[in-house]
């Protein structure tokens, strides 16, 4: 199988929704029959997102192999049946330490090693690595046309132009076409400007994805075209949504699927969008409302919760229901303030993080689930403390606490383990304190066995899943025994029995702490299940307390 490359890029300004068109392509190419594979590449100098602070880059996606990669690839997986993995986003740091590594072992024997062709091949050889994997590979390339950073990956995807053919590959820029009130236009200046950068650098854009508020006309387009030497049908308007998920709908609206396969000479089938259409419309007339309270530190920037923010509002489309989130700072909203914002939720978040900054604050809303029986769920480090504060105020354990917290707690009821066995590589991991960060972490998709009678079970409908991780710290198994006597169940575990995947507590309406993070695996056609059942229990809750009951 030959694969055809899609190459998108984007100019005038950041933020344009690069990552989204190019998910919302791959729907659209999967929609006609034709399977599709995407690649994220980063011009930024860190090797990969996994120790960037989540205010600078946002949430970290991380894949079934373990790779911790750009949130692009979030959405990439939402929209479409791609499996990604560590082969699917590369970094000008991962590209420079690979030729670096390379240049130590003398494989250019000697030679002076330059950005062209050393680090241009490198980047073309991470790119065709996927030819055969699908019909289409669809290549974003992150930043901005004239970031310096960004260019040896633009004049990488110019040569792959010339060693792919034209019919095999196809530049898609998305650009920005502002609307100035005060003059009460449509401004085509930036978007002209764009493309003439980037064809200064000897890419030849073949469609143009116009960001912009409202739709171009026909005139303005036509325009567009001409001064871009672009075809006129070629420039599409990418206009602001309310609903992301409504993008390919507009984008097929627009003709952008057929132009592709009419530019890339390939036949399909007309597209089945049956699927997205009703789902738009299931977001467009909610039955119900339920209110979250997500008690997180990074609240301020969205980003940083990207995947749960959307594993939630599918929960809620599964439920017929409209999910408000109410983000609360656990590092500025504590005691009396907290349980007034938390007495209006129907169910309380607390997800995942790193670090001790915000804990009290979590801390403090975990025992408000707990004795008001709140619907709660608690995500990688929103489990670790839903056991600590467990442990402290049920099981008579006032200093129980994580290492990660206090190295010299006398009861450690969260500790890293110093070996444990891998399921992925079939081998024994150890680490300590020394290791390398990355070293230290359990990343990636791990079998999970589950208990029967549990809140989980009825969730999953299912007694082994595979979910996918991002942590160091571990339960301790020494405080397995005296925590289940006093109403911890411990619902879900590791095929072996040594690692605690879900915790939840006895006599409570809904209660889960899940060490891995469900909220990489939920897809708006495919709400996971956690999430599905977790907004269910809060409408229950909300329909008991308008009750009376």
């Amino acid at each position: 199988m030959k694969t055809k490359f899609i190459f998108i890029t984007g100019g005038v300004l950041s933020s344009l929704g690069k990552g989204l068109a190019a998910a919302s392509i791959g729907a659209l190419l999967e929609a006609r029959g034709l399977s599709v594979t995407l690649q994220k590449l980063d011009p930024y100098i860190n090797v990969d997102p996994g120790t960037m602070n989540p205010f600078q880059h946002g949430e970290v996606f991380v894949t079934d192999d373990g790779a911790e990669t750009d949130l692009d690839l979030g959405h990439y997986e939402r929209y479409t049946r791609a499996k990604l993995g560590q082969r699917h986003n590369y970094t000008s740091g991962r590209i420079y330490n690979s030729v670096i590594s390379k240049e130590r072992r003398g494989e250019y024997l000697g030679g002076t090693v330059q950005v062209i062709p050393h680090v241009t091949d490198e980047i073309k050889q991470a790119v065709t690595q996927l030819d055969g994997e699908a019909d289409i590979a669809i290549i974003e390339i992150g930043g901005t046309i004239g970031d310096i950073e960004g260019l040896p990956f633009i004049e990488a995807i110019r040569q792959l132009r010339g060693d792919l053919g034209k019919e095999n590959s196809l530049y898609i820029h998305v650009t920005y076409v502002p609307y100035i009130k005060t003059a009460g236009e449509l401004k085509t200046k930036p978007t002209q400007h764009s493309v003439k950068e980037l064809r200064s650098v000897g890419i030849h854009p073949d469609i143009l994805l116009c960001r912009t508020e409202m739709e171009l006309p026909q005139g303005l387009k036509s325009k567009i075209g001409l001064f871009c030497d672009v075809k006129e049908d070629r420039v599409i308007t990418a206009r602001d949504v309310d609903c992301i998920y409504e993008v390919p709908l507009r984008f097929h609206q627009e003709g952008l699927d057929e132009r592709i396969v009419e530019s890339l000479n390939i036949w399909t089938r007309a597209p089945i969008l049956t699927p997205w259409e009703d789902l738009v419309a299931r977001i467009g007339q909610p039955q119900h409302a339920v209110r979250i309270a997500m008690v997180g530190k990074y609240v301020n920037l969205r980003e940083s919760y990207k995947s749960l923010n959307e594993a939630l509002f599918h929960g809620g489309v599964a439920n017929s229901s409209r999910v408000e989130i109410d983000y609360i700072n656990s590092e500025e909203v504590r005691g009396d303030a907290l349980a007034e914002r938390l007495a209006q939720a129907d169910g309380i978040l607390v997800p995942g993080g790193f670090g001790s900054r915000g804990i009290p604050g979590k801390l403090e809303a975990i025992t408000y689930a707990r004795e008001n029986r709140i619907p709660f769920l608690g995500i990688c480090l929103g489990m670790q403390l839903a056991v600590i504060e467990f442990a402290r105020n049920v099981a008579g354990l006032p200093l129980a606490d994580s290492t990660e917290f206090s190295s010299n707690t006398p009861d450690p009821v969260i500790y890293l383990m110093k070996e444990w066995y891998d399921y992925r590589t079939d081998t024994v991991q150890v680490r300590d304190e020394t290791t390398q960060k990355g070293g230290t972490m359990r990343l990636g998709a791990y079998p999970c066995r589950i208990e029967e009678d549990s809140v989980a079970y009825r969730a999953y409908g299912a007694s082994e899943i595979f979910e996918r991780h991002r942590h160091r710290y571990e339960f301790n198994n020494s405080y397995r025994e005296p925590l289940g006597e006093v109403g911890l169940s411990f619902t879900g575990l590791s095929p072996d029995g040594e690692l605690v995947e879900i915790v939840e507590i006895k006599n409570h309406p809904w209660f889960l702490g899940c060490q891995f993070h469900p909220e990489f695996k939920s897809r708006p056609l495919e709400p996971h299940p956690l999430f599905r059942a977790f907004i269910q229990a809060a409408l229950n809750y909300r329909a008991s307390n308008n009750d009376g009951g």
